[in-house]
């Protein structure tokens, strides 16, 4: 990742992550977690305080060193287990059907190859379970003034901010890998450009 990645990066991540207006949507986006959860891109933990009580234990995917020591008061005030239990969403350390839900928030923008995770995902999830999921991408078609921007920008926005596109679509690739979407909003984020805050936020089912 180079010195600017893994030292200054999480820094800028943690501080844009934390802001108040992020705070409703982490509050949406963990409603209806339960039991064991698998969490991948952790951060610095900003969900944390939103977990709720359903959730018996949270295993954090996050391959930031940095990001994992920032989050660490956080964990440390956790009202459930929460370990870090892997570094790449691509690859994850366990047996097929071992969470009830999983959870991602402004992740599937940055990690190399999001299929690969989503696949991963759908696999270590029970049948039936859940996959909670709060993120930015292409925006809507009726704005392609926005698109067009997005697709200027994100070549210098990906050396920036660690790889993170602005033109992925998160239910397209979540359908692409087998879950079926049960709910979903789509809205552009307050006090964000709208080049880097299309979110879409939802649940997927793993049948």
């Amino acid at each position: 990742m180079g010195c600017y990645g893994e030292h200054v990066l999480p820094r800028i991540v943690n501080a844009a992550c934390g802001a108040k207006t992020a705070r409703p949507l982490r509050r949406r986006v963990c409603e209806g977690l339960r039991g064991e959860v698998v969490e991948i891109g952790f951060g610095t933990g900003h969900n944390v305080p939103f977990y709720p009580p359903a959730v018996t234990g949270v295993a954090a995917i996050e391959p930031s060193d940095l990001g994992w020591r920032l989050a660490a008061d956080r964990v440390r005030a956790a009202r459930v287990p929460v370990r870090r239990a892997g570094l790449d969403g691509q690859s994850l350390p366990f047996a097929d059907d071992t969470f009830d839900t999983a959870l991602s928030t402004w992740t599937l923008c940055t990690i190399p190859d999001p299929d690969a995770a989503l696949r991963e995902v759908r696999r270590v999830l029970k049948p039936g379970g859940t996959f909670h999921f709060l993120e930015h991408g292409l925006a809507p078609a009726e704005d392609e003034g926005v698109r067009r921007w997005q697709r200027r920008i994100e070549p210098v926005h990906k050396r920036l901010f660690g790889g993170c596109h602005l033109t992925r679509q998160a239910v397209d690739m979540l359908t692409a890998a087998g879950f079926r979407v049960t709910a979903l909003d789509v809205f552009y984020q307050k006090s964000t450009p709208k080049t880097m805050g299309a979110d879409s936020l939802g649940i997927a089912l793993s049948p």
